[in-house]
């Protein structure tokens, strides 16, 4: 099992390096689904089939989405352990436990 890194930062954005997003997105688009305390992205063969569009950041090729929308409210901003979940077709992604 390969263990990957995603960032969501405090705007609400989802960062993906771009071998991560190669790898698992290579349609750059996807579906977000919080199951549990886990975030999981769903890949789409296309932007037709609806989902969110991965934009490029910068040179290198990482991407960027806007999933504040689909965070448990108050998720606090970092990086976060994935892993690809072959099983289910989804790269899940740990979110932190709720804060007393």
């Amino acid at each position: 099992m390969q263990h990957e890194r995603v960032e969501i930062t405090a705007d609400g954005y989802l960062r993906l390096s771009a071998a991560v997003a190669a790898h698992y997105f290579p349609e750059d688009v996807l579906v977000p689904l919080v199951k549990g305390r886990e975030l999981w992205l769903l890949p789409l063969r296309g932007a037709a089939a609806g989902g969110l569009l991965l934009k490029q950041r910068n040179a290198q090729g990482d991407r960027a989405v806007i999933i504040w929308e689909a965070l448990p409210p108050d998720t606090p901003p970092g990086w976060r352990p994935a892993f690809w979940d072959g099983a289910n077709g989804a790269l899940r992604v740990a979110l932190p436990l709720e804060q007393p």
